[in-house]
């Protein structure tokens, strides 16, 4: 089932064009990869096909319906994970902060978050820490269970092991093909690195 869709997408930052007639399909328990050098435009396509940018041309489809801003079945992780967490909220204020934000009663919010660290192989006392007080590989994790406590059906993954090192890496792209088979949750992956492209995804589009 189709779940994703851009057709013919272009944007421009004032004169410089930074992507050009770029078109995606995308089908439940997919992984399309993105590849391509610096200043290919990934990062652009990436935050385009999130709905946190709207594109000069062409369209996006989420569902069926014309994406138009950011929707909750679409979620995005990025290249530095603790950067996108509130820096003064520790882990546990800003995962129950997503929890409350799905009804979940608050009372089952610290079970729902052991189960998400045991799938995960997160510790628990990292509940307690801040963003800055954990390890990359630790905050990209955190990232992930975050991206999930919302049931997404799309994932955007822009760069999501490039800062971290090789052992890390692989535990990572693990971690996400265990989520996507158990949940069947349709991945762009976007990388620079060809090898991890080549791993993970199941069609690569180069840019």
């Amino acid at each position: 089932m189709l779940i994703l869709e851009a057709e013919h997408i272009s944007r421009s930052y004032g004169m410089n064009p930074a992507l050009n007639d770029f078109s995606l399909s995308l089908s439940s328990g997919e992984t399309v990869g993105l590849t391509g050098p610096s200043g290919s435009g990934k990062s652009t396509c990436a935050r385009i096909l999130a709905g946190l940018e709207r594109s000069d041309t062409g369209s996006v489809r989420y569902a069926e319906k014309t994406l138009t801003r950011p929707d909750p079945g679409i979620q995005m992780i990025f290249q530095d994970p603790a950067g996108s967490f509130n820096p003064v909220l520790t882990i546990r204020q800003s995962l129950s902060a997503v929890l409350s934000l799905r009804r979940v009663p608050k009372s089952d919010h610290h079970a729902v978050l052991l189960a998400e660290f045991e799938r995960a192989g997160l510790q628990t006392e990292i509940l307690s820490r801040y963003p800055d007080q954990i390890s990359g590989g630790q905050a990209q994790r955190v990232a992930i269970v975050r991206g999930m406590l919302v049931h997404p059906r799309v994932m955007i993954l822009d760069e999501p092991t490039s800062a971290l090192d090789v052992s890390v890496q692989a535990q990572i792209l693990h971690l996400l093909k265990d989520i996507q088979k158990e949940n069947g949750v349709a991945y762009v992956f976007i990388s620079h690195d060809p090898s991890v492209v080549e791993f993970m995804a199941d069609r690569v589009i180069c840019l």
